[in-house]
């Protein structure tokens, strides 16, 4: 009997693999107001403001369920399986490991014995039918003076002992999800949980001892005819009418009673595996033993004895009901029975992919406090060093002194190499050295020469490498020039567009001499939107002498500036 069940449990687990590992939990949303009931609402503005750590429990659904099932009593007349059992419960979740769960189920369990049974002499169900020798108080049957029976008894008749009990059953349980809690994985399609409780049980047990209103024969069953259990089961069930017409031994009046039948109070344990269908939806399978303190659940507590003498068992009878269920989620503004949802979701999820997660401000080393952090850093630079975008010191004449040493700041080219202190030595052309070697007044356009044009691709301020080459020998002769400036000059002001276009490639033309070249902005005079040239052109030309203009201007329209 046991083993059918089970091979019918393995088989069913088997074709619903596949649906659990597929139907995967979901979570909510941490943030979401709408679940978190009222009374909770001030730990999650704590949560959501950052003071208090631990999110909110969040209201969750309740769980109605039905469930069809096998029902088997388990006592001294051995069990019939399969017989029918009905049940429902509610469900509700107190965390995400305990819930609670208020049970109903209705039982038919049957049994019938396929030894027959000599001494039911004090079983009243059928010592009244079949005339049983009364038993005495020392176990034995009941002698006259003259050492016989007594008179109006036959001698031994055997009976098969079967009985059918309707048990009902109502019982409040603890369950415990084992499998939702999980470290390397989001969550599952199945529930594992175990559960226990307590409740109260009624039942009502007959027995079939008449045929109409006649006992049975069982000689033709007891004769030997019947070898084994099998066949002998069978040969009682096409014997029996099926009546049940005769109440079974009971307790009588010293055991309460609930509707005329007997109420025993009872405990449960059972375990059960849910599968995930859809969010509202979810199929279980359950096994669950209940016990109970009465020994009459078939009918029997008189146990054969090898001499022929009943013998009154201690044993109690217990009755199982394994069952498969449809649950059902109901609550709106709620979120799925806890038992589905992974505590840890929210803490790896934070980790993962912050969100409420309160970050410090980072902090980016300048051990040199240049004012350029170190991983863009090139050059430990001294205190109160000037330095370029790269955190190198700036020499503006190019002498390999830093200008905060450089006591000459400008030192010409054919005037170098120079001293420690950035000094230069400038060569005589002959033995007396006079005055006029370096040519007074502004001679830039001469020994800058003709400066070349950058042209740029139509709306694109990106400096092409064709361009940066003649950059490199405008920042050549730049650097042997050291008191001349540059005029960079961009064209076109017709409409903001061409304005704002117009300044970004001037921008990026003395943005490339700085960085790049190594000049000091200051040799710059920034001029844009000017008329009388090619819009996709950027100009150089020498400044005049007294010429002045800033080597930087704030951008026109700066919601139209171009990245690239």
């Amino acid at each position: 009997m046991a083993s059918k069940k089970y091979s019918f449990l393995t088989g069913f687990l088997c074709l619903l693999a596949s649906i659990g590992f597929s139907q995967m939990g979901s979570s909510y949303d941490v943030k979401d107001s709408s679940v978190i009931p009222s009374k909770r609402m001030p730990q999650h503005t704590e949560f959501l403001n950052g003071t208090y750590n631990f999110p909110a429990k969040p209201r969750n659904q309740w769980e109605v369920g039905v469930k069809v099932g096998a029902f088997t009593v388990s006592g001294d007349v051995p069990a019939v399986f399969p017989t029918p059992g009905f049940g429902v419960h509610v469900r509700k979740a107190f965390g995400y490991v305990f819930s609670a769960r208020l049970e109903y189920i209705y039982g038919i369990g049957k049994g019938l014995s396929w030894l027959p049974a000599e001494n039911y002499a004090n079983n009243t169900a059928w010592n009244t039918n079949y005339n049983a020798p009364i038993i005495d108080v020392n176990g034995g049957p009941l002698l006259g003076s003259n050492g016989g029976l007594v008179s109006g008894t036959n001698p031994l008749r055997e009976v098969y002992y079967n009985y059918k009990t309707q048990t009902q059953d109502l019982s409040i349980q603890g369950v415990f999800t084992l499998n939702n809690i999980r470290f390397h994985k989001s969550k599952t399609g199945i529930n594992l949980y175990g559960f226990a409780g307590v409740g109260g049980t009624v039942y009502n047990t007959k027995v079939n001892a008449l045929n109409g209103g006649t006992p049975y024969d069982f000689s033709t069953i007891s004769g030997g005819v019947y070898k084994n259990r099998k066949d002998t089961r069978k040969a009682l069930r096409d014997l029996l009418d099926n009546s049940y017409e005769t109440p079974a031994q009971a307790q009588g009046d010293r055991r309460p009673k609930l509707f005329g039948n007997t109420f025993k109070p009872s405990g449960t344990v059972g375990a059960g595996l849910a599968f995930k269908l859809s969010k509202r939806l979810n199929l279980a399978i359950e096994d669950r033993q209940t016990f109970i303190k009465d020994d009459l659940l078939d009918g029997q507590e008189w146990q054969e004895h090898a001499y022929g003498n009943p013998v009154l068992t201690s044993d109690f009878d217990s009755y199982n009901y394994f069952s498969i269920g449809l649950n059902i989620n109901i609550g709106s503004k709620a979120v799925e029975p806890l038992w589905w949802l992974n505590p840890l979701d929210y803490a790896y999820s934070e980790i993962r992919n912050p969100r409420l997660m309160r970050l410090p401000k980072p902090v980016l080393p300048d051990s040199d406090g240049d004012g350029v952090t170190d991983q863009f850093d090139q050059e430990q630079t001294p205190q109160g060093c000037p330095v370029d975008t790269h955190g190198v010191s700036r020499d503006t004449d190019g002498d390999g002194v830093p200008d905060c040493k450089d006591k000459e700041l400008v030192t010409p080219t054919y005037c170098q190499p120079v001293d420690a202190d950035g000094v230069g030595k400038c060569p005589c052309p002959d033995s007396t050295c006079y005055e006029g070697l370096i040519k007074k007044g502004n001679d830039c356009a001469i020994s800058l020469g003709a400066l070349p044009s950058v042209t740029f691709k139509q709306g694109a301020i990106k400096i092409s490498d064709d361009a940066k080459a003649l950059l490199a020998t405008v920042g050549s002769r730049l650097r042997n020039s050291p008191e001349c400036k540059v005029v960079v000059v961009g064209y076109c002001s017709s409409n903001k567009r061409e304005q704002q276009l117009s300044w970004d490639r001037v921008n990026a033309v003395i943005n490339y001499l700085v960085e790049k070249e190594g000049l000091s902005a200051d040799r710059f005079i920034f001029q844009y939107g000017q008329e009388g040239g090619d819009c996709n052109t950027v100009d150089l030309r020498a400044a005049g002498e007294g010429e002045e203009g800033p080597n930087t201007v704030p951008a026109p329209h700066p919601n139209l500036r171009k990245n690239k």
